[in-house]
């Protein structure tokens, strides 16, 4: 498959005309955020947004309606979210959000910083699409699962696999030696593509690029299961402190709460489940932050209807949605009509229903026409927005 159109997508220098006015995406390799970085957000969210942060299903961040755009630029620059001009859209990086904290075979905390200094590093690498993602997973198989198009997965705490489009390529590295693959897998992207904006794009991409890595793949596979769990509630990490797992609502985080939240004065991790981590809490400090922070809006309950459903951005913020979906869903959550996963519902079978008659069970996806954006992976209920009502496929 070729492209006939150039990559669109949004950064911070080039922004997005959506239907509610300019949108700024700004990347944050790795989802870390540190205190000082929230608090530009939340400010330039204020001050130059609608007053909301949007997380996205790559771990980065937007903002939306915004209404100085050099302003903005200002924002990002001084709070070091704008290291490279010249690669800000390319420095699509997804981390394992507990790495080194709760879990894994490996730390790949420093493999972030690494793989975003070395790629800003390399001006060819600057013509990467603006869609391809890049994967460090910790072993747990949490960030290989969402089928990136260049990553590692750790195999052992220093043994390394190279994936490509999701699946091992039998090629092993160290922990000293994994951006090391991925750089030279990256190169072969580009050498690859005849356009492409995603490495399944290609017409056996993944072989080519192993080719021209120039190392002979082992026998051993690493087989990628489904994607895990959100991490949500009280996380007990390997030195003695708490990390919180916190959902957000359709992953939208008020500037406000967010200033609570830097407050804290602690890492967060934003997670490519629009959901967020704060790290490194002693156990008085975690207990406040729930006290506190859970009635402004973050959810800290596993079990809470909110982490079953995602959406687009329907109206008005899309032109071609053909409704208010995120004002739907969220009157299903309120109204009780978003169940458990295994409950008996009568919605399905792809009917078309009025809104106020969805009611499904376990995960669902709400979109404003079929090209259904934001869709997570993995075994999602569509609830599809038509001319005559929702389609439930």
């Amino acid at each position: 498959m070729t492209r006939t159109a150039p990559d669109s997508c949004p950064g911070v220098l080039r922004l997005h005309q959506a239907a509610d006015g300019p949108l700024a995406r700004i990347r944050v390799p790795g989802g870390h955020l540190t205190p000082a970085q929230l608090v530009a957000l939340a400010a330039a969210a204020t001050e130059l947004g609608n007053g909301a942060i949007e997380l996205t299903s790559r771990g980065n961040l937007q903002l939306r309606q915004v209404r100085d755009a050099a302003q903005l630029t200002e924002h990002a620059t001084a709070a070091g979210l704008l290291p490279s001009p010249t690669h800000e859209r390319v420095r699509n990086i997804v981390a394992s959000p507990l790495s080194g904290r709760v879990g894994g075979l490996a730390d790949v905390r420093g493999l972030v910083g690494e793989l975003d200094a070395r790629l800003c590093a390399e001006p060819r690498l600057a013509d990467l699409p603006g869609r391809v993602l890049f994967t460090l997973d910790d072993g747990r198989g949490d960030v290989s699962a969402l089928g990136g198009d260049i990553g590692v997965h750790a195999v052992g705490p220093d043994e390394f696999a190279l994936l490509l489009a999701g699946s091992d390529t039998g090629i092993r590295g160290t922990g000293a030696e994994a951006v090391d693959l991925v750089l030279a897998a990256a190169e072969g992207f580009l050498e690859a593509s005849s356009g492409q904006w995603r490495l399944h794009e290609i017409a056996d991409g993944p072989a080519r690029i192993v080719e021209s890595v120039g190392l002979t793949p082992g026998i051993e596979r690493v087989e990628i299961e489904g994607a895990q769990d959100i991490p949500i509630g009280w996380l007990d990490q390997h030195d003695g402190l708490v990390a919180l797992g916190a959902g957000i609502r359709l992953g939208a985080l008020d500037a406000r709460l967010a200033e609570f939240l830097a407050a804290v004065e602690r890492p967060v991790i934003v997670t490519p489940w629009r959901s967020l981590v704060i790290a490194d809490l002693d156990e008085w400090a975690a207990e406040q932050v729930v006290r506190v922070l859970a009635p402004m809006g973050l959810i800290f309950d596993a079990a809470s209807p909110w982490l079953h459903v995602s959406a687009c951005a329907g109206q008005p913020g899309c032109a071609k949605s053909l409704t208010d979906v995120r004002a739907d869903v969220t009157t299903a959550v309120e109204s009780g009509r978003v169940l458990p996963e295994g409950a008996s519902t009568d919605t399905a079978g792809e009917q078309v229903v009025s809104a106020e008659d969805v009611t499904i069970a376990g995960r669902q996806h709400w979109s404003g026409c079929e090209r259904r954006c934001g869709r997570p992976r993995g075994d999602v209920t569509d609830v599809v927005a038509t001319p005559d009502g929702y389609r439930v496929d």
